[in-house]
């Protein structure tokens, strides 16, 4: 007997009058301390795992209706990896959430007891992208249950089935006081950024990233910003042309290239070209034996907006179509298409493709491909690199970006526990793993004094003295291990360090003798 696949969630827009409400709502419980308890953010991720779970069948089908994502690839980037966040993080929140102790504080001032308190930052406003609708929403989610937040979750409305499941999964599975689902589109969004929030968590465009960016700066809120970014790709004449061709090729093929990670541009030396397209077709053909067109594994353009867009940038090229260039609006299907390009000015390399649209640029050596990758493409989220370990190593040195992977195609990204963030133009702030709690985490550095501790604390108070001073002195200043041009001392280093321990030996024999003089004054 089949299962009969459950209805699937109509999108309807969330009223404008609610919006206010929904946000107080929020708030309220936030204050009402309803989510510091670890018991109560590990159910609630663990009641999160579970709803996903349940709901297999209906992710799968939301992501085939917005994106033609396969169910391999929806389980693999969407299901699999929420569900695998939301036990880690559960497993790991006692540790996370833990009371530390900084280990680098003086011992004058390791009385006090310094330490550091774990605290939720307060209500958050999670705004998500289409491309990985589940994953980018429920990313950030789980790092604010987790952190001890209450949010509000904001879908992206060009995903309209799986914004409808993800409202179905968090209201099943979530304490609604705490968690909602907004739904709508730039009317929508602009009422949420009118609200008041203790942190906001963005995905998507640079451009939107300056309009939320802008708003929160009027109120000082926290912003955690997930952008796009030009990202290049370098292949030198050392690199092994099949391995470039076919990893980077996934990269772009995956999500029918609509993903923030994805290289932009490629530049490859020019010796490298006629062996890197060869394999480039090889390799197309040997993921999609029948054509992207009729593979189940290729996805689909998100609308018929999107598609207009990239046919635009790639009629607008100068280049020379080496691989691929099908496409039918009708079906939204883009074929992964290679374009050898000449000019940094292009259409495909001075704009976010986010598709399958895959430029390459010869040029004549490694240096000129990090100079261009830098003026072309400044702060990206990901650079990726071929060649041999010199030269990936002085890609490293010579650029930036958020994250790097060498020899592949994003892989950075594709681990679930390894911080994942932008630097710049691509964003600012990281999540994932561990860094999705301390996103949404406030370090509340904590001392407390002791009554005892008063006698040797006279120094701070006034009237100040000359002799106060010498004695704060020999309490707090450090000792130099370099001379007046910054040179190490050597040898010399050692013997100032002497005197640091004697000065620690006179303080600890200064609290003996205080002590002992108020014991015995005591009897």
């Amino acid at each position: 007997m089949t299962a009969t696949m459950p209805e699937m969630p109509a999108f309807e827009h969330t009223p404008m009058d609610d919006i206010a409400p929904t946000c107080a709502t929020s708030r309220a419980t936030f204050l009402a301390h309803k989510t510091r308890p670890l018991a109560f953010r590990m159910q609630q991720l663990r009641r999160l795992y579970w709803a996903f779970k349940d709901n297999e069948a209906l992710i799968t089908e939301a992501c085939r209706r917005d994106l033609g994502k396969s169910t391999f690839e929806t389980y693999l980037v969407e299901i699999s990896w929420c569900m695998n966040d939301c036990v880690w993080m559960a497993n790991n929140l006692p540790r996370f959430a833990k009371d530390e102790t900084p280990s680098d504080i003086p011992f004058t001032n390791k009385f006090v007891g310094p330490r550091i308190r774990k605290e939720p930052l307060g209500t958050a406003l999670i705004i998500g992208a289409y491309n990985f609708p589940f994953q980018l929403t429920v990313g950030p989610l789980i790092g604010a249950i987790a952190a001890g937040c209450t949010a509000v979750i904001k879908p992206s409305e060009s995903a309209p089935h799986a914004a409808a499941v993800l409202q179905k999964l968090v209201a099943a599975a979530l304490d609604p006081t705490c968690y909602t689902v907004v739904q709508g589109a730039i009317p929508e969004t602009t009422a949420l950024l009118a609200q008041k929030w203790d942190t906001i968590f963005y995905t998507g465009s640079e451009a939107v990233a300056r309009i939320i960016a802008k708003k929160a700066a009027e109120t000082l809120t926290p912003l955690t910003l997930e952008l796009g970014g030009r990202n290049p790709a370098i292949i030198t004449k050392h690199a092994d042309p099949k391995l470039a061709a076919r990893r980077l090729l996934w990269a772009k093929t995956l999500n029918a290239g609509q993903v923030c990670v994805s290289q932009n541009c490629t530049f490859i030396d020019r010796t490298m070209v006629p062996a890197f397209v060869r394999e480039m077709k090889a390799a197309l053909a040997d993921f999609y034996p029948d054509g992207a067109r009729n593979s189940p594994d290729y996805g689909r353009i998100v609308n018929r907006k999107q598609f207009q867009r990239l046919k635009k940038m790639l009629d607008a090229s100068s280049g020379t179509i080496v691989v691929g260039g099908t496409m039918d609006e009708a079906d939204l299907f883009i074929e992964p298409t290679v374009v050898q390009v000449s000019d940094i000015g292009d259409s495909l390399v001075t704009d976010e493709s986010f598709g399958p649209l895959m430029p390459i640029l010869p040029v004549s050596d490694l240096d000129e491909a990090i100079k261009l990758a830098n003026e072309t493409h400044d702060t990206p989220l990901g650079t990726y690199a071929f060649g041999n370990k010199q030269e990936l190593q002085q890609v490293l040195d010579q650029t930036r970006s958020g994250g790097a992977s060498m020899n592949d195609g994003f892989f950075h990204a594709s681990i679930p526990t390894l911080a994942f963030g932008g630097v710049g133009s691509s964003g600012q702030g990281a999540y994932r793993g561990k860094a999705s709690f301390d996103v949404f985490t406030h370090r509340r550095s904590v001392t407390t004094t002791p009554a005892w501790l008063e006698g040797l604390m006279d120094v701070r108070y006034p009237p100040y003295t000359l002799k106060k001073q010498k004695k704060f002195a020999g309490m707090n200043e450090m000792k130099p291990n370099f001379d007046r041009e910054g040179r190490p001392l050597g040898w010399g280093s050692w013997f100032l360090g002497l005197l640091g321990l004697k000065s620690l030996a006179v303080l600890l024999a200064a609290i003996g003798i205080r002590q002992y003089l108020q014991r015995r004054a005591k009897l």
